[in-house]
């Protein structure tokens, strides 16, 4: 029996249907298109069973085969090893092409490396877009072609560049659909692929708390901030979309979002940074790394309140405020003196926007120890970011109730602690 002839777009962190580079490629091409989604048991095998993330992406996958039945066509949903599953398509389908759009991860790399191998051995050409980023890795570097590790100086030439190319372009898919491949795919529930519901929920994202960013983005009480990054870290909304608007919008979201790729391509030519210093002076420090002070840290019971309530709103809702993170790894590296891998970890687990890159990035820049780094000698006092941020207690008294009843003592003093940090760094430091 004859195979019908077909293209694959293979979803991976892109979860929607328009203003998807990869999507409208494939859409163009002369044999019809199966879409597809891969749940990769290398990333899901390390998950709790009610990941929320997993749910999330579960429920954006429903809502795009919802989009695809109006077309006659649906997603296809395989889970398995990515290799294995690869293989099994070859063997059911004639696959000609397969279209998807880049991730810039050291094991993404690697794994579409391997399946592009074999791809091409079975005769199926391989075409990969850019879509995450508005510029890639090799896009943005200095005069030597090297590339940037300090961000100011990178954001400029980004935003030349940018204004040079405006406006980007955004890629309507809606008169393309009828190159789809007729299909009534089975959707697997989530108890199929091995998960079950969360409690813990992504939350829309909105825009219109962005005209006041700048003025409004450090205080949490206040819940102006645009619950945006799930959505970028899994491409239910084009990045393209969000940069468009905050040109004309607002220039230090746009700085948000130009900070988000400065992490992308340190990562890409560091990949090092994951598990290891940017900085290696930084590799001699003596870190206490004493499991129950990092327990009390997790848990929310330091006795500062500012890093409590940030760490049960972490533990609640997969959600910290951008403010607040900065001061709980502040002081989880400085305070506890416990290695920026230990909170990197442990974000990593909890945020329901999670991103390698960003993740690695920012506990790196807290600790004293990446690219850009904030100096070790900073050392953020929880009380004074407190008054300044949360000065009526709002935000704190969300995240615990009992702060009025009497809260506990600080687990360690602040000006021990600030001296104990500096001292530990000017000693660790490697000249």
């Amino acid at each position: 029996m004859t195979k019908t002839a077909v293209s694959f777009f293979w979803f991976r962190r892109d979860l929607r249907l328009e203003d998807n580079i990869g999507f409208y490629h494939a859409l163009k091409s002369k044999f019809p298109v199966i879409p597809l989604f891969i749940f990769d048991e290398a990333i899901l095998d390390s998950l709790p069973e009610d990941d929320a993330r997993v749910g999330f992406i579960h429920e954006t996958l429903s809502k795009i085969n919802a989009e695809l039945k109006l077309t006659g066509s649906s997603l296809l949903v395989k889970k398995g090893k990515t290799q294995q599953v690869w293989q099994q398509l070859i063997e059911e389908f004639d696959i000609k092409e397969v279209f998807f759009n880049k991730d810039y991860e050291p094991y993404a790399r690697e794994r579409d490396e391997s399946i592009c191998q074999l791809l091409e051995a079975h005769q199926c050409i391989t075409f990969s877009f850019k879509d995450q980023v508005i510029f890639e890795e090799n896009e943005i570097t200095k005069a030597d072609g090297l590339p940037y590790t300090v961000y100011t100086p990178y954001k400029n030439k980004w935003l030349e560049k940018f204004h040079q190319e405006k406006p980007i372009r955004e890629y309507s898919t809606s008169g393309l659909v009828s190159n789809l491949y007729t299909s009534n795919f089975s959707f697997p529930s989530l108890e199929q692929i091995g998960f079950v519901e969360s409690p813990v929920k992504v939350k829309p994202y909105t825009l219109d708390t962005l005209d006041n960013y700048q003025e409004t983005r450090d205080f949490p009480a206040v819940d102006a901030t645009s619950y945006l990054s799930p959505h970028l870290r899994f491409g239910t909304v084009s990045v393209r979309k969000m940069v468009n608007f905050a040109v004309k919008t607002n220039a230090v979201f746009l700085s948000e979002l130009i900070w988000r790729e400065f992490f992308m391509q340190i990562l890409y030519h560091f990949p090092k940074v994951v598990t290891q210093n940017f900085k290696s002076a930084y590799d001699g420090i003596q870190w206490r790394n004493n499991e129950e002070d990092f327990q009390r840290w997790c848990t929310g019971t330091t006795g500062y309140p500012m890093v409590d309530a940030g760490m049960r709103q972490l533990n609640e809702t997969g959600y910290m405020h951008n403010r607040v993170r900065m001061v709980v790894a502040s002081f989880l590296c400085k305070h506890l003196m416990i290695q920026w891998q230990w909170g990197e970890a442990y974000f990593a687990q909890k945020l329901l926007d999670y991103d390698l890159s960003a993740n690695v990035g920012n506990w790196q820049w807290a600790a004293g120890t990446g690219c850009d780094a904030a100096p070790y000698f900073r050392v953020f006092n929880p009380d004074i970011q407190l008054k300044k941020f949360d000065e009526k207690g709002i935000y704190i008294r969300k995240w615990i109730p009992e702060f009025d009843l009497g809260y506990g003592k600080p687990m360690v003093e602040h000006a021990f602690a600030r001296d104990r940090a500096i001292a530990t760094y000017k000693a660790g430091i490697i000249k």
